[in-house]
Parts: structure tokens; C-alpha cells; sequence
């Protein structure tokens, strides 16, 4: 089964730029206990709605860590036109797998089964400028005043926060394209 924004992609001509976007920055605060049980209370909805609308089986990675890594080798795989092949693989690995991404073992391994170079990767994740490119991400997603993922911007000036149905996509798409062609 495919998300709303695999399906979006599927029928309509859109582009997908993947950006990165940190939720739990090095040398942030601990979770507190009230927030985590929150988490733990609202699991089994959430589990529901991804095997409903998605038709996908929750077995995610450890919670709060740093995704940092897996974002550097993010922009290491755009770089090789593997984007977003390397972006599903590591969306999987955490959500479905139960993998830690943050882990460089883990992102070498999944270089690998896009077809990227392992040995490539591991060096990569130390590549400053691919390190900038992640800062001038978060440092814009700030500016636009992003707080959580998913968020989405359709025409580089309409934000749609948080994960939508196909349907409410498709109608976002049109609405945009509408409103674009009237300029």
C-alpha cells in the first residue's frame, strides 16, 4: 500500500522536495513523562489509521532520537539522484523495521540497497557541505515557522501542516493550480 503523498504523486504531476527538518535537535531537553505517555496513550490509534489508510503494520524505531544522520545521508542520496528512493528505504527502516536511523551501520546498509556506494555513505555523513545543506533546511523551515513533520508547501507559498488523505491532497493540488494560472 502506498501513502497519500505516493498516490498524490502517482496521478497528478507534482514534484516532491524532500527537506530536512530535525524534531529532536542534539542538546534537546529531556521528553517529559506527561508528553510520553500521551505518545504511548495515542499509539494504537495512530497504528490503526496507518494499517486503514495505508494499509501499513507500525513497528517503529526507538523514540526521541536524532535524526540528523539520516538526514545528511538524505542529501548525500539527492546528490546521487536516489533521493527519494533512499528517503522511502529509511522511512521504512524506522516505521516498519524498528531500525534506529540514527544509527550509520543502519544508513550504510540501506545506501546499499538503493544502489549507493556504503563506503561512500560512511564518509558522506561527515561531508560539511552536505552538513550545511541540512542546517539551511532547518534554518528555513525556522523562518517559515515549521514546528513538526509533516508539513508541506505546495507552489513554494501554501503550507499544509500534518499528514493529509489523497483526497484532501488532490483538492490542495487543484486549489493551487487554480489559483497559480489566474496569476
Amino acid at each position: 500500500m502506498s501513502s497519500s503523498l505516493e498516490r498524490l504523486k502517482q496521478t497528478h504531476p507534482v514534484d516532491v522536495v524532500w527537506r530536512s527538518y530535525e524534531l529532536r535537535p542534539a542538546g534537546s531537553p529531556p521528553i517529559p513523562e506527561a508528553y510520553m505517555e500521551r505518545i504511548r496513550q495515542t499509539r494504537p490509534q495512530f497504528e490503526t489509521m496507518a494499517r486503514e489508510q495505508y494499509g501499513l503494520e507500525i513497528n517503529s524505531g526507538p523514540f526521541g532520537i536524532e535524526s540528523r544522520t539520516a538526514l545528511i545521508a538524505s542529501k548525500f542520496a539527492e546528490r546521487h539522484h536516489k533521493g527519494n528512493e533512499f528517503h522511502d528505504s529509511v522511512f521504512r527502516a524506522y516505521w516498519q523495521q524498528g531500525l534506529d536511523i540514527s544509527e550509520p551501520t543502519v544508513l550504510t546498509n540501506l545506501a546499499e540497497s538503493v544502489n549507493l556506494s556504503a563506503v561512500k555513505m560512511a564518509t558522506a555523513l561527515h561531508d560539511q557541505h552536505l552538513i550545511k545543506l541540512v542546517d539551511h533546511d532547518i534554518q528555513q523551515a525556522q523562518q517559515l515557522n515549521i514546528s513538526g513533520v509533516p508539513a508541506l508547501i505546495f507552489a513554494a507559498k501554501y503550507y499544509i501542516p500534518g499528514a493529509q488523505p489523497y483526497e484532501e491532497l488532490v483538492r490542495i493540488v487543484d486549489y493551487v493550480r487554480r489559483r497559480e494560472s489566474e496569476k
